[in-house]
């Protein structure tokens, strides 16, 4: 146990040097349950990292379905397959992460604001319409985002 503690101190870099060899050395600490040796700051900061990802998945997820809904709203003209299938596939996704992660829930509403702005970009992007064509907040509900049946303007 020793030697391994000392191979340890040696390779205690490897979270700033080699993050890839550094997960794997300590997913084999919790596996053979040498505790002593985890590097528990590090192991901290990663675990709540993580968490931060899912949300910001769930923002990025909504962004990209809100974006393609206000598309498809006032672009009627240019309504493509491509458009619903990103629809489809952006509420099947959340839909999942949120069946995964039930407690990011009563994340939703605020995640329903900052999905909002990144689909107006989005929105104003990907079409010629301007920032002032598009209503400044949200106009659907959550609700209505998530429902398979909606497609604003129809």
């Amino acid at each position: 146990m020793n030697e391994t503690y000392q191979e340890f101190k040696v390779n205690s870099r490897l979270y700033e040097t080699d993050f890839y060899a550094w997960t794997q050395e300590q997913a084999k600490f919790l596996r053979d349950g040498i505790w002593n040796c985890l590097d528990i700051p590090n192991l901290v900061e990663e675990i709540a990292s993580l968490g931060k990802q899912e949300r910001q998945e769930l923002i990025n997820r909504l962004g990209v379905l809100l974006g393609h809904l206000l598309k498809w709203e006032f672009q009627c003209e240019l309504r493509s397959k491509s458009w619903l299938a990103t629809i489809r596939s952006q509420r099947r996704r959340i839909h999942r992460l949120l069946k995964q992660s039930p407690s990011l829930k009563p994340f939703l509403p605020e995640a329903l604001e900052e999905g909002y702005q990144d689909g107006l970009d989005l929105a104003v992007r990907e079409t010629s319409l301007d920032y002032e064509d598009f209503p400044v907040e949200c106009s659907y509900s959550l609700e209505r985002v998530l429902d398979s049946e909606f497609f604003p303007g129809e």
